[in-house]
């Protein structure tokens, strides 16, 4: 996947508002694999403000986690929210042909993956209402690509996946409701640029997506929303991506890249980021106490993105996006931290860090 998109800011809200309104009610059940809806959402502003206390409860730090976890905020608590597997039964694997068997398919499961598992180019997919766990920090992956298509309700967590070569390292398209957390991500920078793809992209009006506590790094071009400027036919009104307390380090650029979709990012903090989030393509972000050390750009537009910014650290750089209009996101934030304790948050708990 080359390049992403995200919201256009043409659209009415009033014509508008009804259809996510409905979307958000419709339900995701484990026993049922709800459809990719076809209605076109965008966010209102008459939604939730997020609350800025001075605590971050939601953080998950480091040690014990339950396998029937879901998200407590971001947009993958919206449209009934995400369970994944919950419910479903139990199986554990340790080399690529169970891990296949296992998340294919709409049942119910919760797939633990005990061990590294290595691949050369194969593409994994993942099927609706599953939860994808590494027991703890020897689900260690690398050469292949987890792929989320046409499907809904899949949490991926406490999983490093590395050294992809053709394929991103984990893909979400056309899905609605993932909760990726707690995962680890990278390649290296000893290749060229377009030697490795994405680490983590949503295209294809992937929507109701939250990525967080995860650890991004040694990388190129990381994270696309959007994959390309003539795609906003089938991805305007799609694309709601939370991303939040994550760890990004040594990363060129796409940090993420935004086009005709909405995002939210908060308490990020990004290290040696030489491009951090870039709006663009209509876009609509709302950016809040996130810290960069180091980037160029934190956060900027190239084409026709929009952004709000408050309470961030851009350290020696500086917001040239355009003030937009997302002021609020219809759900709430029970904590979030406000910039000077980002840093102690996020590094050391970002990754595997979990264990099962």
């Amino acid at each position: 996947m080359k390049l992403s998109v995200f919201l256009s800011v043409g659209l009415s809200t009033l014509a508008l508002a009804a259809p996510i309104q409905k979307r958000c009610e419709d339900h995701v059940t484990n026993s049922t694999t709800p459809a990719v809806s076809s209605t076109t959402p965008v966010a209102t502003s008459t939604a939730t403000p997020v609350a800025i206390p001075s605590s971050n409860a939601n953080t998950s730090a480091t040690g014990s986690a339950s396998l029937e976890d879901g998200p407590t905020t971001g947009y993958a608590t919206e449209n009934g929210g995400t369970t994944g597997g919950k419910g479903g039964k139990q199986v554990s694997v340790s080399t690529l042909a169970e891990l296949t068997t296992a998340v294919a398919g709409d049942e119910a499961s919760i797939v633990i993956i005990t061990g590294p598992i290595s691949g050369s180019g194969e593409n994994v997919k993942i099927g609706s209402n599953k939860s994808v766990i590494g027991k703890d920090s020897t689900a260690q992956l690398s050469g292949f690509t987890l792929t989320v298509k046409g499907v809904s309700n899949v949490i991926i967590r406490n999983i490093a996946v590395s050294k992809v070569v053709g394929g991103d390292a984990i893909a979400i398209q056309k899905a609605t409701n993932v909760w990726v957390d707690h995962v680890d991500l990278s390649s290296d920078r000893d290749h060229d640029k377009d030697y490795y793809d994405g680490l983590i992209d949503v295209t294809h009006a992937g929507d109701f997506v939250t990525i967080s506590n995860s650890y991004f790094h040694d990388h190129w071009k990381c994270s696309l929303v959007g994959h390309s400027d003539s795609n906003g036919a089938e991805d305007t009104g799609f694309l709601h991506i939370t991303y939040h307390n994550n760890y990004w380090k040594n990363i060129n650029s796409r940090g993420p890249s935004f086009r005709f979709g909405t995002g939210h990012l908060f308490n990020n903090y990004y290290e040696n980021v030489s491009d951090g989030i870039n709006t663009r393509s209509g876009a609509q972000v709302l950016v809040q106490n996130n810290v960069f050390v180091g980037s160029k750009k934190p956060l900027y537009t190239v084409d026709d993105g929009q952004a709000v910014a408050t309470g961030n650290d851009f350290g020696v750089g500086s917001n040239n996006a355009p003030k937009g209009t997302l002021t609020s996101v219809p759900y709430t934030v029970p904590s979030m931290l406000e910039a000077a304790a980002v840093k102690a948050a996020v590094v050391g708990t970002a990754g595997v860090t979990l264990s099962f």
